[in-house]
């Protein structure tokens, strides 16, 4: 997450100063389960890579949740999050992964 400061300065009115903070969501984040038959675990690793070579991050970071099951988060620029993020949708759905890959 990247907080960004923006400072308005009124030329007219220099005694007049706008600050404003906001707040940049940049990290995408997905459970996977971890038990997982060969042919999930291979689905897993082809959206994974597709998600680097399409341009969406260079790196996914894996750590444990729980048990049951790991979290995959990455960076991405911000206006392509809603994209990346209907991207990983559509592919859970064509890849009937929905038991094994949630977005967070």
């Amino acid at each position: 997450m990247r907080t960004i400061l923006i400072i308005i300065f009124d030329l007219e009115t220099p005694s007049f100063i706008n600050v404003s903070f906001f707040t940049m969501q940049k990290e995408v984040r997905f459970t996977v389960r971890k038990d997982l038959a060969p042919q999930q675990q291979q689905r897993v690793i082809k959206l994974k890579g597709s998600l680097i070579s399409k341009g969406y991050t260079e790196i996914i970071h894996i750590s444990d949740q729980d048990e049951q099951y790991h979290v995959n988060t990455f960076e991405t620029p911000s206006d392509k999050r809603n994209e990346v993020k209907q991207y990983i949708a559509a592919f859970i759905s064509r890849e009937d992964l929905s038991q094994t890959i949630s977005i967070a």
